[in-house]
């Protein structure tokens, strides 16, 4: 990780409550970090989150894969049917034959 001194860094400024400043700075202090860089990986954190607009997205995708997985193991064992059957045939068609494959 970059330090604040090899950044090329811009100045932002937040107003709080005396009381967020002191958990702040407890927090900071207990791990051995600055309130800058806590307030920096916090926000990195926050907006590396998807927003309301993607989780919404994401669950109506969810949504239909969970719909879709009954139809697909149905299908699944339709072909698995087929494929016995065809296998059974064919078997008995070289038995005739008098071929045993």
């Amino acid at each position: 990780m970059q330090t604040a001194k090899s950044l090329q860094t811009e100045r932002v400024t937040f107003l709080t409550s005396r009381e967020h400043k002191a958990a702040l700075d407890a927090f900071a202090s207990r791990r051995g970090e600055s309130v800058g860089n806590v307030v920096r990986e916090a926000t990195a954190r926050f907006l590396a989150q998807p927003t309301d607009t993607e989780e919404a997205e994401l669950a109506a995708l969810v949504e239909q894969v969970n719909a879709a997985v009954p139809r697909i193991n149905a299908s699944l064992k339709q072909m698995s049917k087929t494929i016995r059957d065809l296998r059974a045939d064919s078997d008995a068609f070289y038995r005739e034959k008098g071929l045993d494959l």
